[in-house]
């Protein structure tokens, strides 16, 4: 059989379908990856290759680039040839792939994806590659580590600088220094663990256990699975469970769970897309005899909480499409409110590989501004002697901390009374803020 002629891999064909689409559409290597799994028929290992393959691939391109580079003479290429590259080199780097396994297939990719042109470079690149282990080729293209360290953890763990700053500041500001650095870094380059939330009245950790899952004791309501789809465990098909990360569970809970004096009736998510939260709340607020109502602004992400609540009594939860920095209903309505802002998403990095190349710090402080207004209006929306979390999936002292600081100082109507922030190296969770708030009575 000729080369041309040669099969191509399916799981790394998949991968570069990925790769592809996150570069050339701007599409979320998330929602991509179901598509092109299907598109192929992958299933089984052969998805978890095609999924490892890309996420690896996208959430390492900074460090892979940096060697691709180094093996080059003429550094431009072909963004489908520098695509290939990356995920031979993730597969000489980091994975358990024999060294010619990984070349042939690559060589192959190529040829069937661009044509024999760049087969021979991809094969000489490869080769070059497989010569130096992982920790071998950092000491050649980092930074020197004592003259630049942000500088040197940014090409070393794959993150833009900008963002290696920003997470130490946040470490430093969290935690007292910023010496848990690397491994907060490394730890977003770790596939997470996939968790599930078993929704209170609606299912329970022991149904969840007996699909194969692990408690994890953070949440009393989260478990973890080794793998497999958790689409087929009966309780998240039918929305009486969901994936959701821990920390995000956390979250909702430090809401339901704050003590509180007089009415406990009315509690609003008042960034409630794409649904996780509510979902959880609303459950919550069943039991108790409370409403939720799930407020989004985007009808398109309302309507996947509507999704989210399908398990959930009716009379416990509403949808509302609609701008929570211009909210619908009078001041005070509301006993308890979840402001779960929009944010940079540092905090989640392990789960969205493509987000830390595309934000930028100017898209922080655009942020900020939008924070600080959506808490000042949760803060409005409740009433006096209610309580507001705060939330951000971002540890950035901009997105957290001074959001807080600048509405409280400018209010002079509430006071602080708890805050946590999470990270993925100490808690095994996203990097999750929150900071509870009472509006005095």
């Amino acid at each position: 059989m000729s080369d041309r002629r040669r099969p191509v891999d399916k799981a790394r064909r998949a991968a570069l379908d990925v790769l592809t689409a996150v570069r050339a559409d701007d599409a979320y290597a998330n929602l991509v990856l179901p598509q092109v799994l299907r598109k192929h028929g992958l299933t089984g290992r052969d998805a978890a290759l095609a999924t490892e393959l890309s996420s690896g691939a996208i959430r390492m391109h900074g460090l892979y680039d940096a060697v691709i580079d180094a093996c080059l003479t003429k550094p431009r290429l072909q963004p489908e040839v520098r695509d290939v590259l990356r995920l031979g080199t993730h597969q000489l780097l980091s994975m358990r792939v024999p060294d010619h396994a990984a070349i042939s297939t690559s060589v192959d990719l190529v040829r069937a994806t661009v044509g024999r042109g760049p087969a021979g470079l991809v094969n000489a690149v490869l080769r070059t590659i497989s010569r130096r282990d992982l920790a071998g080729w950092v000491d050649e293209v980092a930074p020197d580590r004592q003259h630049d360290p942000y500088a040197h953890l940014a090409v070393a763990r794959s993150h833009p600088r900008w963002v290696v700053a920003a997470l130490g500041e946040a470490l430093a500001a969290s935690v007292g220094s910023d010496d848990e650095l690397d491994a907060l870094l490394e730890a977003d380059n770790a596939p997470p663990r996939v968790t599930l939330v078993a929704r209170p009245g609606m299912s329970t950790v022991e149904e969840l256990e007996a699909a194969g899952g692990t408690r994890t004791g953070r949440s009393p309501y989260a478990v973890t699975l080794a793998g497999g789809d958790p689409s087929a465990v009966p309780a998240v098909a039918e929305g009486r469970a969901g994936v959701q990360d821990e920390g995000s569970q956390v979250v909702a809970l430090a809401l339901a769970d704050s003590p509180m004096d007089g009415r406990d009736e009315r509690w609003l998510d008042l960034c409630a897309g794409p649904g996780g939260k509510a979902a959880l709340l609303a459950a919550l607020a069943a039991q108790r005899g409370a409403v939720l109502v799930a407020n989004e602004r985007q009808p398109h992400r309302a309507a996947l909480v509507a999704s989210a609540l399908r398990a959930t009594p009716e009379a416990a939860a509403q949808v509302l499409a609609g701008d929570g920095m211009r909210p619908a209903w009078l001041p005070g309505t509301f006993d308890r409110v979840l402001v779960d802002a929009p944010c940079s998403g540092l905090g989640a990095l392990r789960r969205r590989p493509e987000s830390r190349w595309r934000r930028t710090p100017e898209d922080v402080e655009e942020l900020v501004g939008i924070q600080q207004v959506l808490l000042d209006s949760a803060l409005e929306s409740v009433r006096p002697g209610g309580v507001v979390v705060y939330a951000t999936c971002s540890p950035v002292v901009a997105e957290t901390s001074d959001v807080v600081r600048a509405v409280l100082a400018r209010r002079g109507d509430t006071d602080e009374v708890d805050r946590f922030q999470l990270w993925p190296h100490r808690d095994g969770t996203d990097a999750m803020f929150a900071a509870t708030l009472r509006r005095r009575a």
